[in-house]
């Protein structure tokens, strides 16, 4: 276990809402590495890299608030939308480009996938897992949209429109062209489930999933 996998595990036991993936992401990245990073929100993962990392680091953030945030806290980040503007970069421009909690927000997750491949060296993508138990039981039992402390919108005010699970996005990276070369399950409480936990039941028991890709075959035609 890397020091941030230890940082993660200390981390869930401290925070009441535990952005656990973030560590995570940090530990995947290289020092020094050019970073996209896409939907960044606050600036919370930029400032992570450029503190422990020293990371040539960009931002892309739709609300104006965050990218008010970002920029009084000294990092570069533009107003962008995912679905539209990743075109207007160049192949490889980056080392790392990183969706954090994002991908299930976006219109059109497969075509930025592809554009985030054909951008960057690796991709690092983290999404809530819609397979959870919790939420299966949710719609099993109440007939409702689930309601979870990761998941915390009612269906009418959730910014999310492509909820998947952690199989549908491994079978989007097959679709999308993207290699699979790391990846983390994030139990309920926050803490990777690691070999505690067979590969085969991760979509079942994970709430979070964090993924490193690169481009395949079909990735970088």
């Amino acid at each position: 276990m890397t020091a941030y996998e230890d940082s993660a595990t200390f981390a869930s036991a401290h925070t009441a809402q535990p952005r656990i993936d973030l560590l995570l992401i940090a530990g995947m990245v290289e020092d020094g590495a050019r970073v996209l990073d896409v939907g960044c929100g606050t600036g919370q993962l930029l400032k992570l890299l450029e503190e422990k990392k020293n990371v040539d680091g960009r931002g892309i953030e739709l609300s104006q608030s965050g990218v008010n945030f970002c920029v009084a806290k000294g990092l570069s980040v533009i107003q962008g939308d995912a679905d539209h503007d990743l075109v207007n970069y160049p192949d490889l421009a980056f080392d790392y480009a990183i969706l954090s909690q994002t991908l299930q927000a976006t219109t059109r997750p497969k075509e930025v996938l592809q554009e985030l491949l054909r951008i960057a060296r690796h991709v690092i993508v983290s999404f809530p897992n819609f397979g959870h138990w919790r939420i299966r039981t949710q719609i099993l039992f109440n007939g409702r949209m689930p309601v979870t402390w990761n998941l915390p919108e009612a269906w009418y005010e959730t910014p999310n429109i492509h909820f998947c699970t952690i199989a549908d996005f491994r079978e989007l990276c097959d679709v999308a062209g993207a290699r699979v070369e790391r990846s983390f399950a994030l139990s309920p409480n926050g803490r990777p489930l690691g070999s505690r936990v067979p590969a085969f039941m991760h979509n079942i028991v994970a709430q979070q999933a964090v993924f490193l890709l690169t481009a395949g075959d079909k990735g970088r035609g």
